[in-house]
């Protein structure tokens, strides 16, 4: 075993910095393959189910982002492509797991991720639901994009996109409706009003990769809507498919994802503007500063004139001595950081 994986009461994890981490990848000289998965099924303990899966990853030399919960597994990860299918093999001995479907990243440039961090939650997708009688194995239809395009033909259908606003912003599909809000807990509430009146209507709930409008559609049936589909592994899966079969392309602009990479081009529009100066732009960013990390769309000259950063405060800040820095970022908490309404006025340049 990699002697920088330790473990410590049985919670193995990596000690390198990501500095070191992130100069490892590019020195790599092999391809890795992106890919997301999940699966909503009981897991009975979920630490001892996340140790083993990092140590056979571990060895596989997979990195990325994996969240296990009693419900389930939510993954995205980067594959070396000479490991893949001894990764398969691995993914499918697990019983709940065998044959399930892999979403592989539409614009991949291999570097999505430097780590492997496993982490153990209340769950995978935090909902806020406390109703004992919903049911989450109770979840609406599957479409395939073959079956999203014709239904979506249709203007009667009702599409729903369940991801978050800065999501939304930089690519969906046509005529979908966008749930205004933050987080998916947010949103279940919000999208049962916004529908209300309409429980005979066909609606298609789309996300990434699935697992938060397969949640979703299970919640709406609960809530007596009749017919509920969803789009079987989101936008990855689609953008797959109507590239390899040629079908008409209903997604315009780009797709966000939650990785190095931010976002990967699905259609040939820019929908979405630089929140700095207005102009055409679909590229996310974090701030440079780091005590403030917030995520932004910034075009070229925006980034040259401000030097990555959202304002010129947070770039007179970068200019620090780095001692003084870490004094001025000490005790925020800047994971959430992510560009809405309220932050509009503190970014224009």
């Amino acid at each position: 075993m990699d002697s920088h994986i330790k473990s410590k009461k049985e919670k193995l994890y990596n000690d390198r910095t990501s500095d070191e981490l992130r100069e490892l990848l590019y020195l790599e000289t092999f391809h890795r393959i992106t890919i997301s998965f999940y699966k909503y099924f009981n897991i009975e303990n979920p630490q001892q189910f996340r140790d083993d899966m990092y140590r056979k990853l571990s060895a596989l030399n997979v990195f990325g982002r994996i969240y296990i919960a009693h419900e389930g597994i939510n993954a995205q990860i980067s594959i070396p492509e000479h490991n893949y299918e001894a990764f398969k093999e691995y993914l499918y001995s697990i019983d709940a797991l065998n044959n399930l479907r892999l979403n592989i990243a539409v614009d991949d440039d291999g570097k999505s991720f430097w780590v492997l961090k496993i982490k153990v939650r209340k769950q995978i997708v935090a909902d806020g639901i406390n109703d004992p009688d919903f049911n989450l194995n109770n979840i609406g239809k599957y479409v395939t994009p073959v079956e999203f395009n014709q239904m979506t033909n249709d203007p009667e259908t009702i599409v729903i996109d369940m991801r978050n606003h800065y999501e939304y912003e930089i690519g969906h599909f046509k005529n979908a409706i966008q749930v205004p809000s933050d987080t998916f807990r947010e949103q279940l509430p919000m999208v049962i009003d916004m529908t209300a009146g309409k429980q005979d209507k066909n609606i298609i709930m789309y996300c990434t990769g699935g697992i938060r409008c397969e949640k979703a559609s299970a919640w709406m049936l609960h809530n007596g809507f009749k017919n509920v589909y969803h789009l079987e592994g989101g936008i990855i899966n689609y953008a797959n498919i109507i590239k390899k079969q040629g079908l008409e392309n209903k997604f315009l602009g780009k797709n966000f994802v939650f990785d190095n990479r931010l976002g990967e081009k699905i259609g040939n529009e820019i929908i979405s503007h630089c929140h700095q100066c207005g102009a055409l732009c679909d590229t996310h960013v974090n701030c440079a500063n780091m005590g403030c990390h917030l995520l932004f769309i910034q075009c070229d000259n925006c980034r040259t004139k401000l030097e990555n950063c959202c304002s010129p405060e947070c770039q007179d800040i970068i200019h620090l001595p780095e001692e003084k820095q870490k004094e001025l970022r000490r005790g925020i908490v800047k994971g959430a950081n992510i560009f809405n309404k309220s932050k509009a006025r503190l970014i224009k340049t």
